[in-house]
């Protein structure tokens, strides 16, 4: 049986949606920290991560549907550039959208904060992923 190509069609204006949103997450993200709503935070992160892998994929012909694919589109972005870092990073945010369903007791702004910190780390290492091969500076 032949497996539907669930990926998008590369199309510079969903990448460029989807890496606008990335950042206005990750900037909400930060505001709902400040304001000591953690689980907003948490999950605002995440979706920073989420979103920003979604233009690497698109931009690439990966898919991505579900969660369960953004760590398949992450391992593809370590092999893509040989850089390891991603990894702890791709842990980092898996962490974040975990704190989303945890008891606000049992969750820490210190650990939030510093984790959001790698979001930030993240979509700086990603976005240069979200230019087409052909366009994309030597060595990036």
């Amino acid at each position: 049986m032949v497996q539907q190509n669930l990926a998008e069609p590369y199309d510079p204006e969903a990448v460029a949606d989807y890496r606008q949103e990335a950042h206005v997450f990750l900037s909400r993200a930060w505001e709902y920290l400040a304001a000591g709503d953690l689980h907003q935070a948490s999950e605002k992160g995440w979706g920073a991560a989420a979103w920003m892998a979604k233009a690497v994929a698109v931009t690439h012909g990966w898919v991505y549907q579900t969660h369960a694919e953004f760590g398949a589109v992450l391992n593809n972005a370590k092999a893509l550039t040989g850089n390891d870092r991603i990894f702890d990073l791709k842990s980092a945010a898996y962490s974040l959208h975990v704190n989303y369903y945890t008891r606000k007791r049992f969750l820490s702004h210190e650990a939030i904060e510093h984790d959001l910190g790698y979001m930030t780390e993240l979509l700086d290492t990603l976005e240069p992923l979200t230019t087409p091969a052909a366009n994309r500076p030597a060595g990036g």
